[in-house]
């Protein structure tokens, strides 16, 4: 008998058996040939996932905040003035991870659910000279996706270097970092890339590998320094064994298996298949009568849906009704309204047959809970609005 739930969380996700086969394999040497090829090929295939051809990719054993605190540690000197373009909780935190390095930090907000305008941006960017700006591409304690193209082309403009926290999207979202002047893009693995919680994972582009060289002052975090970094990283990818400290060996095999499965997918048909994943599951969510924290359907990222508990419905029970179906979901991140929302993420390897699972266990758990719907309406919106 099946024994399992279904995961349904923005983070960690369910993972492809190919993947968790290579996980699961004997552990080699860290300077064994064939890992160091296997590290060189992961290497050179994160470059096609993020879309930086030129770019310097980087491969860590840590979580998406070391991501985060790579880009912060190695770009940031004191005094540097930084404008954070906030859209929730990970923007809080990028805020703060800067400050730590000595930035000077312009914040520009929006309403929660919200995300602040190009105009808005525009006018942080005309009222003083900034290093760099951080964007959070899909917030996860939101669920809003912010315009990465139109932010990058404003930085540009204002001679800005551009940041983006890509934890909840690259691989899910559209992302071409050298196409649209993105200058540092970084995840974790445990997202839509496709692999179990423990990479952090950054692409530089040649703007940002520029402007570290230019420091003057030593990086002021030992671990994340691409000093230490840059030349392990060289090595591997020109299949030369290198030692700084222990990379997580089978964590890396199991990565470069996910990236070949994604490129063999091609990422303009997975960018596609998440839109259609988000836009079934948001369909099926609004068919029941339930709100979502974006303010607007076009501020509602792919690779997640933030709904909004009904009225009446107590959220701590309606969680544990839905696990009972057989579906793992997530509560509400943001502090300003934890208690109010729930979190779905579809990404990976979800299929649509994951979020028809899904929205049919959320069904179940609202019925439980007394709420008054047409049972099967959510299933049926989702499924009609599924285009791939």
């Amino acid at each position: 008998m099946k024994d399992r739930t279904l995961l349904m969380i923005p983070g960690p996700i369910e993972f492809e058996p190919a993947v968790l086969a290579a996980l699961g394999g004997p552990t080699t040497s860290h300077l064994d040939p064939a890992f160091i090829e296997t590290f060189g090929q992961a290497l050179e295939r994160m470059r096609e996932v993020f879309g930086c051809p030129d770019g310097q990719p980087f491969i860590l054993a840590g979580s998406g905040t070391l991501a985060m605190d790579m880009a912060g540690a190695n770009l940031t000197e004191p005094g540097d003035r930084v404008l954070v373009v906030n859209t929730g909780y990970f923007s809080d935190r990028f805020a703060a991870l800067l400050e730590r390095y000595g930035a000077e930090i312009t914040q520009v907000r929006a309403p929660v659910g919200g995300r602040p305008s190009l105009d808005e941006v525009e006018e942080k960017l005309k009222s003083n000279r900034f290093k760099f700006m951080t964007v959070t591409h899909v917030d996860t304690s939101t669920g809003v996706i912010t315009d990465v193209q139109g932010l990058a082309a404003l930085a540009r403009r204002y001679e800005t270097l551009i940041v983006v926290d890509g934890v909840c999207s690259v691989a899910g979202e559209e992302l071409r970092m050298s196409d649209w002047g993105v200058d540092v893009a970084l995840t974790a693995s445990q997202k839509a890339i496709g692999v179990p919680p423990g990479l952090a994972l950054l692409v530089a582009g040649p703007r940002a590998m520029a402007a570290f060289r230019r420091r003057t002052s030593p990086v002021r975090n030992f671990y994340a320094d691409w000093t230490h970094w840059l030349p392990i990283m060289e090595s591997c990818e020109a299949r030369k064994p290198s030692y700084f400290g222990t990379p997580p060996v089978n964590l890396i095999w199991a990565l470069n298996v996910s990236l070949g499965q994604i490129l063999a997918e091609g990422m303009e048909a997975r960018v596609a298949r998440h839109r259609a994943l988000g836009r079934a599951c948001q369909q099926g969510i609004r068919a029941l009568g339930l709100g979502q924290v974006p303010l607007q359907p076009e501020f509602a990222a792919h690779t997640m849906t933030a709904p909004r508990y009904p009225s009446g419905v107590n959220g701590a029970e309606l969680l544990a009704r839905i696990r009972e179906a057989g579906v793992v979901l997530a509560g509400g991140l943001h502090p300003a309204i934890r208690t109010e929302y729930f979190r779905i993420g579809h990404m990976g390897a979800a299929r649509l047959g994951d979020v028809l699972a899904t929205i049919g266990a959320i069904e179940t758990g609202l019925a439980a809970c007394g709420y008054q719907f047409e049972r099967g309406v959510g299933v049926a919106a989702a499924a009609a609005h599924y285009e791939n």
